[in-house]
C-alpha cells in the first residue's frame, strides 16, 4: 500500500470500525497526520499569533500566545479516521479494537478514583480515621494505576507495530493476502 492509497483508505472508510488495516496503512496515515500537524502549526505560528510586550522599568517581556485554530481544525478532520484505522490496525494483530484507547480508559479510571476517593475522604472530619482511611485507599488505587498509566502507551505502540495475523481472523481476512 503506498502512501496516497493509505490516507484514500483511511478517509473513505471514516467510521469503518470493523475490518482490518496492514501496518503501511496506519502507519503512513499516521505519518500523513504528523506533516499535516506539523504544516498546520506553521501556519498557526505565521497567522495566528499575538504577540505582547510588556515593559518595565528594569524589564521587558514578550509573550506570544495563539488559540492554534488551523491545528484544531486538522484534529477535528482526523479524529475518527485515526481512531478507525487504530481500530482495525488492532483487529489485524488479533486484538479487540478497544486496546487502541487503553491509555484514555486509564486516565479516565484514575481521574475518577481520585475525584471520588479525595472527594469522599474530604466529607469526613479533617484529620478523622475515615479521613485518612480513603486518602490512603485511594493513594493505593492511584499509585499503581499511574505507573500502569505510563506503560500503556507504549504498549499499545507495540501492539500497533507487530506483524499481521496470518490467515483469517475473527475480524476478516488478511489484508496482505486479500486480491486488491
Amino acid at each position: 500500500m503506498t502512501f496516497s492509497d493509505a490516507i484514500r483508505t483511511c478517509f473513505a472508510k471514516f467510521f469503518t470500525f470493523s475490518g482490518r488495516a496492514s501496518r503501511p496503512e496506519y502507519w503512513f496515515f499516521f505519518l500523513f497526520i504528523l506533516i499535516w500537524s506539523i504544516i498546520a502549526g506553521i501556519i498557526d505560528v505565521q497567522f495566528f499569533t499575538q504577540v505582547a510586550v510588556t515593559e518595565t522599568e528594569t524589564s521587558k517581556s514578550i509573550a506570544a500566545t495563539s488559540n492554534q485554530p488551523v491545528q484544531r481544525i486538522v484534529s477535528l478532520i482526523v479524529f475518527f479516521p485515526h481512531l478507525a484505522v487504530a481500530f482495525r490496525r488492532m483487529h489485524d494483530t488479533g486484538r479487540s479494537g478497544i486496546y487502541a484507547l487503553l491509555p484514555i480508559l486509564l486516565i479516565l479510571g484514575a481521574a475518577a478514583v481520585l475525584f471520588f476517593g479525595i472527594g469522599l475522604a474530604s466529607s469526613f472530619q479533617h484529620g478523622g480515621n475515615l479521613d485518612i482511611l480513603f486518602t490512603r485507599a485511594t493513594l493505593l488505587v492511584v499509585v499503581p494505576t499511574l505507573l500502569v498509566l505510563l506503560i500503556s502507551p507504549l504498549l499499545v505502540l507495540w501492539w500497533l507495530t507487530r506483524p499481521s495475523q496470518p490467515g483469517t481472523n475473527q475480524y476478516g481476512p488478511n489484508p496482505h493476502e486479500v486480491a486488491q
